[in-house]
C-alpha cells in the first residue's frame, strides 16, 4: 500500500512535488506539534518533518525526519526511504489542495492552442484549478526526472 503523508508547515514545497508524483499529501498549516501527531495518527499518515525534536518529544506512530534542505532533494529522500514508485502518469492530484483531478473537456479557461491540440485537461473539483500540459509541466517533469535519476546518471 502506498503511504499517505502529512507534511508539516515547513515542507509545503515538498508536499507539492510529492503530489506531482500522485502521492496523497495533506499539508499542516501552523498546527502545534501535538495536533500534528494526533492528526497523522487519526488519518493514518506518515508525518514528514525536518524537526528532529518532534519524534523525541511526542509519541509518533509513523514519522520521517528529512535531512535534505532543497525540496527536490527531499523528494528523492522520501521516494528512496519510503520505497515509493512514481506512477507512469504524473499530475493526477491538485498541487494546491491534494484532491484527485478529474478529466474535463477544454473550455475557455484553457488556451486556444491547447484546445486545438486536444491534449488532456484536468480540473480540481475542490478548488477549481485547471491543469493541462504546457511549458511549466514539461519543466516540472524534467526536474522530477533529474531528482529521481539514479546516482551518476
Amino acid at each position: 500500500m502506498t503511504p499517505r503523508f502529512l507534511a508539516d508547515a515547513m515542507l509545503e514545497r515538498l508536499a507539492r512535488w510529492l503530489r506531482v508524483l500522485g502521492a496523497d499529501v495533506v499539508s499542516a498549516t501552523g498546527e502545534p506539534d501535538a495536533a500534528l501527531v494526533a492528526r497523522a495518527a487519526a488519518e493514518e499518515r506518515v508525518l514528514l518533518t525536518r524537526d528532529r525534536r518532534l519524534p523525541r518529544e511526542h509519541d509518533v506512530r509513523a514519522c520521517l525526519v528529512l535531512d535534505a534542505v532543497a525540496p527536490l532533494a527531499q523528494l528523492r529522500e522520501v521516494v528512496d526511504r519510503c520505497g515509493l514508485v512514481p506512477g507512469n502518469e504524473l499530475f493526477t492530484r491538485c498541487l494546491l489542495c491534494n484532491t484527485p483531478l478529474d478529466r474535463m473537456d477544454a473550455d475557455e479557461r484553457v488556451p486556444a492552442d491547447v484546445r486545438a491540440r486536444g491534449e488532456p485537461v484536468r480540473r480540481c473539483a475542490t478548488c477549481g484549478r485547471v491543469y493541462w500540459e504546457g511549458v511549466h509541466t514539461r519543466r516540472m517533469r524534467a526536474a522530477v526526472a533529474r531528482a529521481l535519476a539514479p546516482p551518476g546518471a
